[in-house]
């Protein structure tokens, strides 16, 4: 009997692609045997389809949590690719014949791995190997010595060798080297049931990796059915998915990816058109497309000047076709004018691409993933589907002007099905916060298509079938696990934007259960903005808010009771009381149920107070002067009593911090608040003004360029001085002798300020 023939390749070579087909032309093999999870083979006929685009990838995902996942990319030019679609072509029997998914995704637990560990030998000898060709990369001599190669057999025969020797150097080294037997054991097993079946070994073609040519022409012994029983697995579930030009890459992490993959795109259309130097010609002029259209001139006779010195850079290695390395040291130096940076994107655009793949209707793919896309077509989302980010902004009003229901809630259901998406964590999806003045009808989004948000709506598949029972069983289980009720306050809002009113009603009968009594006011505040919210986009997302209006209230009362003793505080917890406040504060504005009496007289006791921590006084005056609630005279009362002389200087200086916080333009515009202020600075002493310095810097940190140039203005006027010099003394930068009394402030000990 003869010999099955064995192709050594290597994952995305359009080289080994080119001669792999040509050889399946010449021998016309019965089988066409793939290294790859034996598992995947009936996802063969899918991935053959000839309306799949590529890049696409098989995908395993286990069915208990932790998900782990195995995934199988394919580009055009991948060689296993072209090697299916020749079998289905020609109408041959084609198999995958690696070891199954559920073992591969079992042998790591099994074996305590936790990653590729055999790469460490091959690193070192790549390393080596780079230091002997003279190259920056072993792939670039991988390109100059295989990719260019317009010879079958000499292909076929380098890739042998190539792989033997890689094998000799690191054989039996390898953590994972014996995984690496098991797999070749069975895959021999895998041929010999194909010969078992009446295809005699010639009539047999073995598409593997190169490193494994050895081994299969070893004729290991095949795995024992004792021996495949000892093996580990998982149950896993498998989907055909689309991938990227950018997941390809080497840059995403993808260890078998190569570092330019629409430069291998290249690559392979040259075999295609029989054009040994298309790769160089366009990868030149595409650069220089990108840039003119990008606004950066390139002339044609640096392209030109280009061309020329790519080739010469060739020939000075020994070869005739420049290498990608030689391309760009060429476009750096006659495009760039010697800097990289000028050409860092059209060189990413040119050899990473933005190439997403796509599946037809139906090919497959699991339940939850032809959800998403069926809701991607019913909502016009489609478009978005690509690498490049694109802006959505959404007007969820009804729309009066047209004719049909789904065209005038359009974006409103757009809104829900992306809610979902973020529930679910699903990275196509980001949403940007819009700030309306007492309006909800406003929503922007970001969406860019990535292979991890694929795997993400694939891995929610345990969740539900659909994107909208995944989200459901996500948030109810969010509430169902949380003690906070903060927390499941968020959980209640989130459900309204997702529109999803059985979820409401669910998460606020669990809020109304749990007991508030031992909440802090912190969390209380939180709770209530967040069913403010919700409240707010009841209406426009038609979901009933009623039954929050009660919890509101209740919770909004709690707060009033417990916030002015929450206000005997250190300085560190000040800031979240200060959140807290402006969260109940912007509720009472929300809100006519609210009652704003009771807020106002709390917001009056706590600025009224000398006992509490002064920076929320100043913060709860600064509400009251911004709600019309203080007067002038009232003011002055405060800022006389606050920064007066018997008043500790850290003390002031924090009450003056926490009330310029808020409402700087009508502060600003009262002469007699800076006028008070300086008089204030001047009786302290040193002591005293250093303590005071620290909260003071503190307070004008955040003041914008126009906003102390206005004080500088008040300042002037009080010192009657020019009020540009003021304001280039104040905004001028420190001597080292002050920065360095400011270092020492540090050190400062403010005891419970």
């Amino acid at each position: 009997m003869g010999e099955a023939v064995i192709f050594g390749i290597r994952h995305l070579s359009p080289a080994g692609a080119w001669h792999l087909r040509k050889l399946l032309d010449e021998v016309k093999p019965q089988a066409v045997l793939i290294e790859g999870p034996s598992d995947f083979t009936e996802e063969l006929a899918a991935l053959a389809d000839q309306r799949v685009k590529p890049p696409i990838a098989i995908m395993a995902y286990t069915e208990d949590l932790p998900i782990r996942t195995i995934l199988y990319p394919f580009a055009e030019y991948s060689p296993e690719y072209q090697a299916a679609l020749w079998a289905y072509e020609n109408k041959k029997e084609c198999r995958f014949i690696d070891l199954p998914s559920s073992v591969f995704l079992a042998l790591p637990k099994a074996s305590g791995q936790t990653g590729d560990v055999g790469e460490e030998g091959r690193i070192s000898v790549y390393r080596r190997l780079d230091e002997l060709s003279g190259d920056d990369t072993h792939e670039t001599f991988w390109e100059r010595t295989m990719e260019h190669f317009s010879e079958g057999q000499g292909y076929q025969k380098g890739a042998e060798v190539f792989g033997r020797n890689l094998r000799e150097l690191t054989e039996g080294e390898d953590g994972d080297y014996a995984e690496t037997l098991v797999r070749e054991a069975y895959m021999e097993q895998s041929i010999q049931n194909v010969v078992a079946s009446g295809i005699a070994p010639e009539n047999i073609v073995v598409v593997t990796g190169a490193y494994h040519v050895e081994g299969l022409k070893r004729r290991a012994e095949a795995i024992s059915r004792e021996e495949w029983e000892k093996l580990p697995s998982v149950a896993v579930q498998k989907t055909l998915m689309p991938y990227s030009y950018y997941r390809l890459s080497s840059r995403s992490g993808y260890g078998a990816g190569n570092k330019a993959p629409a430069y291998y795109g290249l690559l392979w259309q040259g075999f295609l058109r029989g054009e040994a130097d298309y790769a160089a010609r366009s990868y030149l002029s595409r650069l220089a497309a990108w840039q003119r259209k990008n606004g950066n001139m390139v002339s044609s006779a640096e392209v030109i000047e280009a061309v020329r010195l790519s080739v010469s850079l060739a020939n000075l290695h020994g070869y005739q076709i420049p290498s990608l390395r030689d391309l760009r040291d060429a476009a750096i130096t006659c495009m760039g004018h010697g800097r990289f940076g000028e050409i860092a994107q059209a060189v990413a655009d040119t050899e990473i691409g933005t190439a997403i793949g796509s599946l037809p209707q139906g090919v497959s793919k699991t339940s939850i993933q032809n959800d998403f896309y069926h809701m991607l077509d019913e909502l016009n989302l489609r478009r978005y589907c690509a690498a490049t980010s694109g802006d959505l902004h959404l007007d969820l009003r009804e729309k009066l002007t047209v004719k049909s229901q789904k065209s005038a809630f359009l974006d409103l259901e757009r809104s829900f099905f992306l809610h979902r998406l973020r529930v679910l964590g699903i990275s196509f999806v980001d949403w940007q916060q819009v700030q309306q003045e007492r309006a909800t009808w406003a929503e922007h989004w970001v969406l860019r298509w990535t292979p991890e948000a694929e795997i993400e709506i694939v891995e929610a598949q345990l969740k539900g079938d659909t994107i909208l029972q995944a989200a459901s069983f996500q948030m109810k289980e969010e509430v169902e696990q949380e003690e906070s009720i903060a927390a499941i306050a968020k959980a209640i809002e989130a459900s309204f934007f997702c529109g999803m009113p059985e979820t409401v009603s669910y998460a606020t009968a669990v809020l109304q259960k749990i007991g508030v009594e031992a909440a802090a006011v912190e969390e209380i505040a939180k709770t209530v903005q967040s069913l403010s919210v919700a409240i707010q986009y009841g209406s426009i997302r038609k979901i009933s808010s009623e039954a929050l209006i009660p919890v509101l209230g209740q919770l909004f009362l709690r707060a009033c009771l417990l916030l002015p003793e929450s206000c005997v505080c250190d300085d560190n917890a000040s800031r979240e009381i200060i959140e807290g406040i402006a969260r109940l504060n912007e509720a009472s504005l929300h809100h006519d149920f609210l009652p704003e009496e009771r807020w106002l007289q709390v917001l009056e006791e706590v600025a009224g107070r000398d006992d509490l921590n002064t920076k929320v006084s100043g913060y709860a005056a600064a509400i009251l002067l911004e709600r019309g609630k203080m007067s002038n005279e009232e003011l002055e009362q405060k800022v006389e009593f606050r920064l007066s002389k018997g008043i500790p200087a850290d003390l002031g200086a924090s009450w003056f911090e926490g009330l310029s916080m808020k409402n700087r333009y009508a502060l600003i515009a009262r002469m007699g608040l800076w006028e008070s202020l300086d008089h204030y600075l001047e009786s302290l002493d040193d002591e005293e003004f250093k303590r005071a310095l620290i909260f003071l810097r503190r307070a004008f940190a955040d003041f914008t360029a126009k906003e102390k140039s206005d004080i500088a203005e008040n300042l002037g006027e009080l010192w009657q001085l020019n009020p540009l010099q003021v304001s280039e003394a104040i905004q001028a930068p420190l001597d080292e002798e002050a920065q360095e009394m400011l270092g020492d402030l540090e050190d400062f000990d403010f005891g419970d300020i």
